[in-house]
C-alpha cells in the first residue's frame, strides 16, 4: 500500500520516528541500524512495510529498500513476526544479516534476542535458497543509483521474465546500442525475448 515516506523527522528515537509528510505525522517503527542510518537528518525518506494484524495497522520505516525487502523476507518465516523480523535487523547490518543465513551461520542468529536455536534453523532453512537467487546487490540498490541496464533488468524480472535470459538480452542490446532510455531498452528486449 505504501511504498516510501519523504519527510521531515518531527520526532527520532533508536526505536520509532515520527515522520511528517504534507502536515501528517506518522508513527513508524525503525531498527537501529535504519536510526544510524537517518540520526542527523531532519528530512529522510523511509521505505514503508504496512503489517496489519486484527487489532492494528503498524508502520515499520528503513533506510534502504534493501532492508525492507530482508525485513519482508525475515517475517514470511514462520514464528517471526514483524517485532521479531525488527529485533533481527537491529542486532547487526542488513548484509551481515543475509551473509550469516546465506552462509548458514546458525550460531550467529541464534545470538539475536528471541531466535532459539530451531527458529534459526528454520530462518536459514526457509530463506538460504532465496536469498542467494536474489544475490547480495539487493541490499545496496536503490531506485536512485541503478544505471539505465540495471533498471531495465529490475523492470524485465517484474515482468515474470527469467533473470539470466534478461540479462542476456540486455548485454547483446548494449553491444549494438549504448545511448537508449530505459524504457526503449526494455522495448527492444521485450522483442527479444
Amino acid at each position: 500500500m505504501y511504498e516510501y515516506f519523504n519527510g521531515k523527522l518531527a520526532y527520532k528515537a533508536p526505536t520509532h520516528v515520527v515522520i511528517d509528510v504534507s502536515g501528517i505525522g506518522y508513527y513508524v517503527h525503525i531498527s537501529l541500524y535504519t536510526f544510524s542510518q537517518i540520526k542527523d537528518q531532519e528530512n529522510c525518506k523511509l521505505f514503508i512495510s504496512l503489517q496489519v494484524r486484527e487489532d492494528s495497522y503498524t508502520l515499520y520505516g528503513f533506510a534502504t529498500e534493501g532492508e525492507k525487502k530482508l525485513f519482508e523476507n525475515l517475517i514470511s518465516v514462520s514464528g517471526i513476526g514483524p517485532n521479531t523480523g525488527r529485533m533481527i535487523l537491529s542486532s547487526n547490518t542488513p548484509d551481515e544479516i543475509q551473509s550469516a543465513i546465506v552462509n548458514g551461520q546458525v550460531a550467529l542468529i541464534q545470538k539475536i534476542k528471541g531466535i532459539g536455536p530451531k527458529t534459526a534453523q528454520r530462518l536459514i532453512l526457509e530463506l538460504q535458497d532465496k536469498l542467494k537467487k536474489q544475490g547480495v546487490e539487493t541490499l545496496s540498490t536503490t531506485i536512485q543509483s541503478q544505471s539505465v541496464p540495471d533498471e531495465a533488468l529490475s523492470a524485465l524480472v517484474m515482468l515474470g521474465f527469467n533473470k539470466v535470459a534478461a540479462e542476456k538480452v540486455l548485454n547483446t542490446i548494449l553491444k549494438t546500442e549504448s545511448n537508449l532510455s530505459v524504457e526503449d531498452m526494455i522495448k527492444l528486449a521485450l522483442k527479444r525475448l
